[in-house]
């Protein structure tokens, strides 16, 4: 249960059980406010096939007076055509109408199944509802993020307090996200609310910067979905932040969104195993990234890491076809703390040692360490196990 304490100031929230999912005891329908205009900023999927929520709220950010946003859970109002973009900016409407401003203060995001329209009947009703359940506790808040939910079995939520000028700060994020979460960004949405004035240039700059090592720095499967969104909301009032103290807010906003991607990696459908990669050396931090993402993407490295398997040229190998010059004696890796490979060279190692590590531990370490420069990049990923199989085999039917 997420607690009153530093919650950001002035948002509200609410979560209902729309109809949208069958199940009555399932909420499936959120709203956010924010009591006064906001700055408002995202970042979206880099998919070519983008949901209509997304198209909406790419026509609509950077916003400098948004009052917040509408989401739905269980459908995704993607690849639904002009019907679909007309049921998105209808639940703006709705929305809109029930707060009493205008239809382009609201931000809409969807989540679920892909090509299938919006049942308008049932969603207006829904947005309505929440719209008068809207409420500033930490209750509300967690009713808002346990609707946003897919296949998750848990609610993501950060919260930052930072001291600015002798003042206090909040920033308060959550998010969803469990499967089809590929870099750039993946099925997930999150959204960082703070009661600090950023202006909305600054806010889409960090916007960006926040999600670079991030929400795009973790991958369940690689799979890039169609309605990935992050959205920033600033509602504070006054001078906005700037110089060394919006640097630092830029920082806490960024440690916000990194707790919230490694949040949806731990969740990650049917995973035993939250692995870290560090990898560190190379020429550029996108460099350093293009590897992580090779290796975290591999399903022969994933299902050793589920099987307890010690077969370390699987991950050295996924290294060496990231598109990263680089030659073998530049390349040094560790399973844990153990040096399975250096400088190009192999090195013996109990193997049944290694083969305990993987399986006594949730929490893994792969560190790949590189000979040709200062860059890194942490990425957060896991296992391939049965249940995902089995999960993804049969997640319409």
């Amino acid at each position: 249960m997420t607690t009153d304490w530093h919650l950001a100031r002035g948002y509200r929230y609410a979560g209902v059980h729309s109809g949208l999912r069958p199940d009555p005891n399932r909420l499936d329908l959120a709203l956010v406010v924010s009591d006064s205009p906001a700055s408002a900023a995202g970042v979206f999927t880099q998919n070519r096939v983008v949901a209509a929520p997304v198209h909406v709220c790419r026509e609509r950010l950077p916003a400098v007076a948004a009052r917040g946003v509408v989401i739905c859970s269980g459908n995704a109002n993607a690849c639904t055509g002009q019907r679909g973009l007309d049921d998105a900016r209808r639940m703006a409407t709705v929305a809109a109408e029930a707060l009493g401003c205008r239809p382009e203060q609201i931000l809409v995001c969807s989540t679920g199944v892909i090509g299938r329209h919006l049942p308008m009947p049932v969603i207006e009703p829904g947005i309505r509802a929440a719209a008068a359940q809207l409420d500033g506790s930490a209750a509300a808040l967690d009713r808002a993020a346990h609707a946003i939910l897919t296949t998750d079995t848990c609610i993501k939520v950060a919260t930052y307090p930072l001291q600015i000028n002798g003042a206090e700060v909040r920033l308060t994020g959550f998010a969803k996200g469990a499967a089809m979460i590929g870099p750039n960004m993946a099925t997930m949405l999150a959204f960082v609310l703070t009661d600090a004035a950023v202006a909305p240039a600054d806010l889409a700059r960090i916007t960006q910067t926040a999600a670079a090592p991030s929400f795009n720095c973790v991958s369940v499967e690689g799979h890039t979905s169609t309605n990935d969104t992050l959205l920033f909301f600033a509602n504070g009032r006054g001078a906005p932040l700037e110089g060394d103290v919006l640097a630092r807010w830029s920082t806490a906003a960024t440690e916000v969104c990194c707790d919230l991607a490694q949040a949806i990696a731990r969740d990650a459908e049917g995973a035993s195993h939250f692995v870290t990669i560090e990898v560190t050396g190379l020429r550029t931090e996108d460099e350093a990234r293009c590897v992580a993402k090779a290796v975290a993407e591999s399903a022969l490295v994933k299902t050793a890491l589920f099987g307890a398997d010690p077969n370390w040229g699987r991950i050295v190998s996924a290294a060496g076809y990231a598109d990263v010059a680089f030659e073998e004696k530049d390349l040094s890796l560790w399973l844990g703390e153990t040096l399975l490979y250096q400088a190009g060279t192999p090195l013996p190692f109990d193997a049944a040692a290694v083969s305990a590590y993987l399986k006594g531990n949730r929490d893994l370490l792969l560190r790949l360490r590189f000979t040709l420069g200062a860059a890194s990049c942490t990425f957060w990923t896991c296992d391939l196990t049965y249940d995902y199989v089995r999960l993804n085999a049969e997640y319409t039917t």
